[in-house]
């Protein structure tokens, strides 16, 4: 057990039916276990840097997919020596993977864009640290009109006309009569945000990367009355992550990675929330929700 019952870091990320995991500290695979998250849903692992608490965890987790004959393919984004040090913790072990593997590389001095598909866009953008770090931002894309249950629910349509309708386009329906694609659609959802900020000083640089995101995770390591103890660390302090948050202009500012040296978090919080109202402390197992809009 770590201090005050708190873990190294994770995070489990869904988006649509993508479920991105977010640095893999030990003991990963058995808080996903704990909280009925479903570990072979997981199609991407992103890993910030490569100190232990956010990445140690990765290669039990690899090998338990391994020992359950997992066969989908998995996307490991991270920094330089990262497939390296998996590569070689495999071969000593004479471990062959039952599943294809893909490793994508970070850097630490540009945004990039490291992982995309249909739905969601991923960049990497640099922080910080004691060694090579980067945050992660995710987007969603913009998704297409909506059918409108109301307009449609008396006309006869083909697979073919709902389809049409999705991609925007005008319709004819199986009684012949046309009908314009806006007048059985609505507007799609207004893509939404999340932007994860670990182990970095305050660098006001990140603030037009992650300007207007829905959610903001950025650590508090720190209350700001160890300011020096977070330069010297190269970690942020509570006042440091709120003013991100409220120079940003995000919507909600997450709060995390906190030193063992606090077992009550509500100063944090608070300290925080002098700053920024709409903070909330990452809570082992507690769900964050995005609503569309």
């Amino acid at each position: 057990m770590y201090s005050h019952g708190r873990h190294p870091s994770s995070q489990l990320l869904r988006i649509h039916q993508n479920h991105f995991l977010i640095d893999c500290g030990e003991g990963t695979q058995f808080q996903l276990q704990r909280f009925k998250c479903k570990p072979f849903k997981i199609n991407c692992i992103f890993i910030s840097h490569l100190h232990g608490d956010h990445y140690f965890g990765l290669i039990g987790l690899l090998t338990t997919y391994q020992l359950l004959r997992r066969e989908s393919a998995l996307t490991i984004v991270g920094p330089p020596k990262l497939e390296e040090i998996i590569r070689l913790q495999l071969s000593v072990a004479n471990s062959v993977l039952t599943y294809p593997v893909e490793f994508i590389v970070t850097q630490d001095e540009e945004v990039q864009v490291v992982y995309e598909n249909d739905e969601v866009e991923v960049t990497s953008f640099p922080l910080q640290h004691r060694i090579e770090c980067t945050g992660f931002l995710f987007r969603e894309k913009l998704s297409g009109r909506r059918l409108n249950p109301e307009a449609i629910k008396d006309l006869s349509l083909s697979a073919e006309n709902y389809k049409d309708l999705k991609g925007g386009n005008d319709i004819v329906d199986m009684d012949g009569r046309p009908h314009t694609n806006e007048s059985l659609t609505l507007p799609g959802y207004v893509p939404r945000s999340y932007a994860y900020c670990t182990d970095t000083l305050f660098l006001p640089s990140i603030i037009p990367i992650v300007k207007g995101v829905d959610l903001l995770y950025h650590e508090t390591t720190f209350i700001h009355e160890a300011l020096e103890r977070a330069i010297v660390t190269f970690h942020s302090t509570t006042i440091q992550a709120a003013t991100i948050a409220a120079e940003a202009g995000v919507k909600k500012l997450l709060i995390g990675h906190f030193s063992s040296k606090y077992q009550d978090l509500q100063l944090l919080l608070n300290e925080c929330q002098s700053v920024f109202e709409e903070t909330s402390l990452s809570l082992e197992g507690h769900i964050f929700q995005i609503k569309r809009e």
